[in-house]
């Protein structure tokens, strides 16, 4: 592994201290860890998973699966889904399931083109890897309808202690008609059985109108989902417009405000929301102004990084460092920036073995070792 000489000097991680609403001061320090370069060669990785051999999968958004060995061998993973590049959408998440080394399956999020029209919208896939090519494949949800805007395809998953799946798909730009609408996608986090069938006690079945696959409504563009470690409930971020990213847990039937309550503005400077908060919608665990655009999202429980451990990590693509967000129980504490100057960070996830992984676009997969390992 090549580690990327510009850290002994430049990642020190006396990050900037943060003080913004929803967080108070911190001081965090990487001094005691470093990057290692493992590879270069995935130019705008987008997930990561791990199979039971150690062998990483890396979704690519312009719709390559790759296949990465502990020692660095490429493979690129055949029997994808037909995919839509463009604009935001490709490739997106993918994720184990959590039976995986007894069913085998793992899942994709992807922007799905449309059959008879111009535009995608997201999908998710369930497929089985048989040697190096997916075999099995199904759709097991497809948000309608299909839309040319290039935008907020959200796509991020994760599975529940309970083996159930959620998953994001963002507003796809068009907040004013599909985020507050249950019956209509987008702006929504859903939730599934590991088949694609709508577990009976979500929060909608059986309401006339609304969509049943719908766990919770008024979001923007998550892009951040993970289990917590001990409690089990399931946080998100999504972006803000200009200002106004958020950390959310997501609540059965909860509302999350988007567009009628946002801490952002348009990117042309005005404001549009009606109130930053409200008794009956869910307010932020925290904020971000100005926004970070995260992206990717860890809770870090490895002994490895003792000063994070317990805590959560999130990556910025529009500063290019990570997040190191501190918790008090289910609140967020305070936040500091960790390995400013790293490029976009898509994704940041901990393996198996313990190690941080973080995707980036333009420089490829990174790990945080101790200094002091070989």
């Amino acid at each position: 592994m090549r580690t990327l000489g510009i850290v002994l000097i430049s990642f020190s991680l006396l990050a900037c201290i943060r003080s913004d609403a929803g967080g108070g001061n911190a001081h965090a320090s990487a001094d005691a860890y470093r990057l290692e370069t493992v590879t270069r060669e995935i130019r705008q990785p987008w997930g990561m998973t791990w199979l039971p051999d150690g062998d990483m999968l890396v979704t690519s958004r312009p719709g390559v699966l790759y296949r990465l060995s502990p020692e660095g061998e490429l493979t690129v993973i055949g029997g994808l889904p037909d995919i839509h590049v463009n604009g935001q959408g490709g490739l997106l998440d993918i994720i184990l399931s959590p039976n995986f080394a007894t069913d085998g399956w793992l899942y994709l999020s992807y922007a799905s083109p449309a059959r008879d029209a111009l535009g995608s919208n997201t999908a998710i896939a369930r497929a089985r890897l048989v040697g190096n090519t997916l075999t099995e494949r199904e759709v097991l949800y497809k948000a309608e309808p299909d839309s040319a805007s290039g935008q907020h395809y959200g796509s991020r998953m994760a599975f529940d202690q309970d083996g159930l799946l959620y998953f994001s798909i963002g507003d796809r730009g068009d907040r004013d008609s599909n985020p507050q609408d249950l019956s209509r996608d987008g702006g929504k986090i859903y939730r599934l059985n590991a088949n694609g069938s709508v577990p009976t006690d979500n929060p909608f079945v059986g309401q006339a109108g609304a969509l049943p696959a719908i766990y919770s409504y008024g979001h923007r563009n998550p892009q951040g989902m993970a289990r917590h470690p001990v409690s089990g409930a399931i946080w998100i971020h999504e972006h803000g417009p200009r200002g106004g990213d958020e950390i959310n847990i997501v609540k059965a039937g909860a509302n999350y405000g988007w567009p009628i309550l946002s801490y952002g503005i348009n990117y042309n400077g005005t404001s549009f929301a009606e109130a930053q908060a409200r008794e009956g919608y869910e307010s932020p665990r925290h904020y971000w102004t100005p926004s970070i655009a995260p992206s990717g999202m860890t809770f870090v429980t490895s002994g490895l990084y003792p000063e994070w451990q317990g805590h959560l990590l999130v990556g910025s693509l529009k500063f290019g460092y990570i997040e190191w967000v501190r918790l008090r129980g289910d609140q967020v504490a305070a936040t500091a920036r960790l390995f400013e100057g790293i490029g976009r960070v898509r994704d940041i996830r901990q393996g198996p073995d313990g190690y941080l992984y973080v995707a980036t676009e333009g420089d490829g997969i990174l790990r945080v070792v101790p200094r002091d390992s070989p």
